[in-house]
């Protein structure tokens, strides 16, 4: 038996109404993500698809250089907490997700919007020039 149209109209505003609230909790989630995520060969694809702006630091413990970002991805994870989330890939105990996207050189930052990469950056990055390329893709 066919809907009324009062009952059609019900059950769309339910489910605009669930739809509203998971992006609330999602928007609360991103807003409590103030450090870096740690990202692995097994959650990697699953984080990605949750935040609409991910930055992704590709290092690893002997790297020199990914020793001076680090502190610059931890200062921007604060800064940007609720806007974008930033994660990190330790290379040597994730190979796969390095090998996925040809991570040849560390550190790498990788910003991927809406689960795509939009941008690279690879070597040690002043924090202004890290923080000018991330700015380009917010919204």
């Amino acid at each position: 038996m066919p809907l009324t149209e009062d009952e059609e109209i019900s059950v769309i505003m339910k489910r605009k109404k669930e739809i509203l609230e998971e992006k609330l909790r999602s928007m609360n989630e991103i807003k409590k993500i103030n450090k870096p995520i740690n990202l692995t060969d097994s959650n990697f694809d699953i984080e990605k698809s949750k935040y609409s702006l991910l930055v992704v630091d590709f290092w690893a413990a002997w790297c020199g250089p990914c020793k001076m970002v680090s502190p610059i991805i931890e200062q921007l994870a604060e800064q940007y907490a609720g806007k974008i989330v930033f994660g990190k890939v330790n290379v040597d105990e994730n190979p796969h997700i390095s090998q996925r996207f040809g991570i040849q050189s560390i550190p790498t930052l990788m910003i991927i919007k809406e689960g795509q990469v939009i941008d690279v950056m690879v070597g040690a990055l002043p924090k202004g020039q890290i923080e000018n390329r991330i700015k380009q893709h917010i919204e």
